[in-house]
């Protein structure tokens, strides 16, 4: 017969709860020692992460100086900002000046007749709206001409059974998102359609034409007519006369299309608000404000860095604490390569200045930076090219017509010799010569038979350009109705390519340049009918494509695109980019580039901060500890279960044997019983 064990009811005890004691008690020192392990694993994590958030934050604040531009703003003020506003931007030169606005910039405005509703039929046809300027007499109803302005593109709109309304009309307009914004005003004596040039300036006015008028008239004041507004038909009232801006700078007259004059000085724009009666006084300085205002947060944000390095590895002697990350060599090295990056000299800065304490920033108490504004603010009078080159990767060439575009990661601090062997030019497509002789009265007449072509501009293909059929007189005025049309096309102006059209007198032919330069800057005409070809000069075929700028950098032949010369790679001056801008071929001197302790910082920091970075690497190490702790759980608990087993099968053990020892007990009791019994009977028989 098989024996069947169970622990515990042999002898009584409780085995199970024995051997979970036991357990219990070799698991606890074990699994005490990985929890304290983790916490501080977790903790150490925490502490890496917080160090990175205080790094990114200083980067930000170091990329604010880490570009040249933010020592070059200037301020603007205006001694009477109600009537001319001022703006500072890059260039603008320090200085003062006096402004006097005797008129305003004004746009052009026409209106219809009144129409009883706005749902009124005005008729059909094609609708056409041209901007250039206008010669037009109101008093005496007088349209002398109309010169096309090639920089706005028209406007060509068909006006059928879907739109004809005075409202459908309206919004067809302001749906092609033109020069022009329609609006319908009622006055009093009705409903008026009032179109509005949406720029200002003479030469921004607007010319209406109107053909194939279903009432069969393009001129009659009735039909789709009603809205014409040019040499043949004065149908709109002009409400409001384009009109340009006059001022005076300094004394000296000048006239804007616009109120917004951003050309009249490099980099300073003046807002136009009001006719002045006496001389408004605009002041152009530098914004030392703002620089030192950066400079300052640089400062502050070093500082909240070292805090927060600080805090989490050095040691409280106050409290006997230390912090988790003590002795952390990822956190020293990141430490002592940034300071050492801001107490090293800037190497080639030139200038005045080749260290942060020659502009006023000093290391004080317990390793903090410490401005000195007054320092700061001397050297930027003294020399703000300097201050610029000290912090920013900044390059100052000595031609005026070399400009520093930007510098790569691999470009060494140095002064290197700029030539140019070749200026970039511009694709053009030069037409044939079968223009007539415009000075001695030929004309071009524009139809239905030659109205239309299609191009590619930089290898972007236009949609069908239509030209506005009519008379052009001039060469002038046939080259700015191309351009305009070209420009106006939609796939070119979303891919931001665009041409000039200029009217080559001596050849008798128009020449479209593309508005690229570069190898890349290509004109070609795709689809060119017959007549459009002998009346434009323009056939099927690709014109002559721009090339791109070359010359060396240093004494190495560099790479040129369109304008732009880059270092070549493996050169000391690899991604050192400068753009030419004008001059000519030949040694065009020098440029001088610094990488400054901020360019230099914004580097060193992204690399710390870098998915395979310094800081990365150490996390990926403790994450790993983190995981071997999650192995050795896992062997403590193949061992702590081998252990069970074990203790189980001894207790069993022991369990079966006071067991038997239990019965073993009462039958030697009952034989003990039984022999008293006997001797206590014998006794009596006695």
């Amino acid at each position: 017969m098989a024996n069947i064990a169970s622990p515990g009811i042999g002898s009584g005890l409780d085995v199970a709860s024995l051997v979970q004691q036991l357990v219990n008690a070799e698991r606890a020192p074990a699994e005490a020692r990985f929890t304290r392990k983790e916490a501080r694993l977790q903790a150490q994590l925490s502490a890496l992460g917080s160090v990175k958030s205080a790094l990114s934050a200083f980067r930000s604040r170091v990329s604010a100086l880490a570009d040249a531009g933010a020592f070059g703003r200037m301020s603007a003020s205006s001694s009477d900002d109600g009537k001319v506003g001022a703006t500072a931007g890059e260039g603008a030169a320090a200085g003062s000046y006096s402004i006097t606005v005797s008129r305003l910039a004004r746009a052009h405005a026409l209106a219809s007749a009144a129409f009883s509703d706005p749902a009124d039929v005005v008729g059909t046809g094609t609708l056409t709206i041209r901007f250039g300027k206008t010669v037009y007499d109101p008093a005496t109803d007088t349209y002398t001409s109309f010169t096309q302005n090639p920089e706005q593109a028209s406007l060509t709109l068909t006006i059928d059974s879907s739109n004809s309304t005075l409202a459908g009309i309206r919004d067809a307009i302001n749906a092609a998102d033109a020069g022009v914004q329609a609006a319908i005003v009622n006055d009093g004596s009705g409903y008026r359609l009032v179109l509005t040039s949406k720029r200002t300036g003479e030469d921004y006015s607007m010319e209406v034409s109107v053909s194939g008028d279903a009432d069969g008239s393009d001129t009659d004041n009735a039909g789709l007519s009603r809205l014409a507004f040019n040499a043949s038909a004065t149908n709109l009232d002009q409400t409001v006369a384009a009109q340009d801006a006059s001022l005076t700078i300094n004394g000296l007259a000048v006239t804007s299309a616009s109120n917004t004059i951003d050309q009249a000085v490099e980099g300073l724009t003046l807002e136009l608000k009001a006719v002045t009666s006496a001389p408004v006084t605009v002041q152009v300085a530098l914004d030392r404000a703002s620089i030192e205002s950066a400079v300052q947060d640089f400062v502050d944000g070093f500082n909240e860095l070292v805090d927060a390095i600080r805090s989490v590895s050095s040691y409280d002697a106050a409290t006997g604490t230390a912090g988790v990350l003590i002795g952390d060599a990822a956190l020293r090295t990141i430490e002592s390569r940034l300071r050492r990056l801001i107490s090293d000299p800037v190497e080639a800065a030139g200038g005045s200045y080749r260290a942060l304490v020659d502009v006023g920033i000093r290391t004080g108490k317990e390793g903090r930076l410490e401005l000195d504004r007054s320092a700061l603010g001397k050297a930027l009078d003294a020399d703000r090219e300097g201050v610029a080159a000290l912090f920013a990767a900044y390059g100052r060439p000595t031609d005026t017509f070399v400009r520093f575009e930007k510098a790569g990661p691999a470009t060494e601090p140095g002064t290197y010799a700029v030539k140019v062997t070749a200026m970039a030019t511009r694709g053009y497509y030069n037409g044939a010569g079968v223009l007539p002789d415009f000075s001695a009265g030929g004309t071009v007449t524009i139809d239905a038979d030659n109205d239309t072509f299609s191009l590619k501009v930089d290898g972007i293909q236009s949609g069908t350009i239509t030209l506005t059929r009519g008379s052009y007189s001039s060469g002038s005025a046939l080259a700015a109705e191309v351009q305009a049309r070209i420009n106006a096309d939609q796939v070119l102006k979303d891919a931001g390519v665009s041409v000039d059209v200029s009217y080559d007198a001596a050849n008798a032919r128009l020449v479209v340049t593309s508005a690229r330069y570069g190898s890349a800057s290509t004109v070609e005409f795709t689809a060119v009918d017959t007549s459009t070809a002998s009346t434009l000069g323009f056939s099927v075929g690709a014109g002559t494509a721009g090339t791109d700028v070359a010359g060396s950098i240093g004494g190495v032949g560099a790479t040129g695109s369109g304008q732009v010369l880059t270092g070549a790679a493996g050169s000391p001056a690899e991604g050192l980019a400068l753009r030419i801008v004008g001059g000519t071929t030949g040694d065009r001197g020098t440029v001088a580039f610094t990488r400054g302790v901020a360019a230099a910082l914004d580097e060193l920091i992204g690399a710390f901060l870098a998915d395979d970075g310094l800081i990365d690497a150490r996390e990926e190490g403790i994450q790993t500890r983190i995981e071997r702790l999650g192995e050795e759980r896992e062997r403590l608990e193949r061992r702590l279960e081998a252990l069970e087993a074990r203790y189980r099968a001894q207790f069993t053990a022991l369990d079966v044997l006071l067991g038997q020892l239990s019965t073993t007990s009462a039958y030697l009791q009952q034989q003990l019983g039984q022999l008293t019994a006997i001797q206590a009977q014998a006794r009596q028989q006695r």
